[in-house]
């Protein structure tokens, strides 16, 4: 009896021993683990670790983060910067006169984009609106090293401008600039920079929208199209690079929608930042051609229901245009005989539907080269020649 389990056994280990070698023929390496139908091991979510298991945001961090700089600024400004409590008369009266001009700190972000070791010599590009008007600027690295800075171009239009820094025998790292041109909506974007003077700060988020219009956001004096990103930009962030999951600088942070839609950020693409960077470069401010008109966008629907309006003074052409609203006094536009209610439906030999894309023809003109603009008034149509000039500074 004895004799015929123990047979049973062997028999049956030897099976399971078979099973088993089968098993590891045919599946060499452990299976990954499941969990509700899906395999865990191959649905990396965004924190996917790389490398000593740091994220891609980490990583990105890494390779740009020694390139972005604080920039601490001081400009007199009018008033006193009292209490206006203290400008009571009767007050005035107890204390005397009270000084007209006060200091005012501010601080910034921005990149450091070249270096030329020959002259000890570094590049940051920051936002205009960071450094314009101020007496001194202060530059401080990631790594705490400090660097007087000068404001060596700066344009108001697209909100751009260089600093230059004497670094002496300091190594400085330059930030890697990417191609603004390839992005797609949904791609990830990282925010670094120094909000409320917080150092070194990153968000992350990704590209909610490209080519966005900033006359959509207000800002009728500036030419430009924005990225739209999720990414919180906050004060303090005005000139530090918006980056790419790779690390590389895709757009320069300028302004944060506050109020009504709120949590808006917007960059500028690094693509113009390079070419007004380097037109500052070397010739330290750009022109931009000007017409001196305001205008509004008009399609055939608002045109419809404004006629249908009986009280309506003006009617408005049915069609897609750019409307002038205001004629600037003493301007090539007003010079040339244009006027507030005008539809400027073309402009050289391309078709005009919308006020930026008249804008954008605009801009590639040449000042003192006139350009032919095609207007509808009223019932009639002709064409109209204007001159661009530079645009007032």
């Amino acid at each position: 009896m004895a004799r015929l389990l123990l047979r049973r056994w062997a028999s049956a280990l030897a099976t399971a021993a078979t099973l088993a070698l089968a098993l590891t023929l045919a599946f060499p390496q452990p299976l990954p683990a499941q969990a509700d139908g899906l395999t865990t091991a191959e649905t990396p979510g965004p924190a996917t670790t790389q490398a000593h298991g740091h994220s891609f945001v980490a990583m990105a961090v890494q390779q740009v983060a020694p390139a972005v700089v604080r920039i601490d600024t001081e400009r007199r400004v009018r008033g006193s910067g009292l209490n206006p409590m203290l400008l009571d008369p009767l007050l005035q009266d107890a204390l005397g006169d009270l000084p007209s001009t006060h200091q005012q700190h501010s601080q910034g972000s921005g990149v450091v984009i070249a270096t030329n070791p020959e002259n000890n010599h570094a590049l940051v590009l920051t936002n205009a609106h960071v450094v314009d008007g101020v007496d001194s600027v202060e530059v401080t690295l990631s790594d705490g090293r400090s660097f007087t800075g000068a404001v060596s171009g700066s344009d108001s239009v697209t909100d751009l401008a260089l600093v230059a820094l004497r670094t002496g025998d300091s190594a400085i790292q330059v930030a890697q600039l990417g191609d603004s041109a390839s992005l797609e909506v949904g791609d990830w974007a990282i925010a670094l920079g120094n909000p409320y003077g917080l150092d070194s700060t990153v968000t992350l988020g990704i590209i909610s929208n490209l080519h966005r219009s900033i006359a959509s956001l207000g800002f009728v004096d500036k030419r430009l199209e924005l990225i739209q990103t999720d990414a919180a930009i906050n004060p303090g962030n005005s000139g530090g690079p918006l980056v790419n999951a790779a690390g590389e600088v895709i757009g320069i942070n300028t302004l944060v929608r506050s109020g009504p839609g709120a949590g808006l950020g917007f960059a500028i693409p690094i693509n113009l930042a390079r070419q007004v960077a380097v037109l500052l470069e070397s010739q330290g401010e750009i022109t931009h051609p000007y017409l001196g008109i305001q205008m509004v966008q008009l399609t055939r629907r608002r045109a419809r229901s404004h006629n249908a309006d009986p009280n309506t003074l003006l009617k408005l052409p049915e069609r897609d245009g750019a409307l002038v609203q205001n004629v600037v006094e003493a301007s090539p536009a007003e010079r040339a005989g244009l006027r507030r209610g005008d539809l400027v439906v073309g402009a050289g030999h391309q078709t005009v539907h919308e006020p930026e894309e008249l804008l954008a023809l605009v801009e590639a003109s040449q000042v003192g080269q006139p350009l032919e603009l095609h207007i509808q008034r009223g019932e009639q149509e002709f064409q109209l020649e204007v001159t661009p000039e530079a645009m007032p500074r």
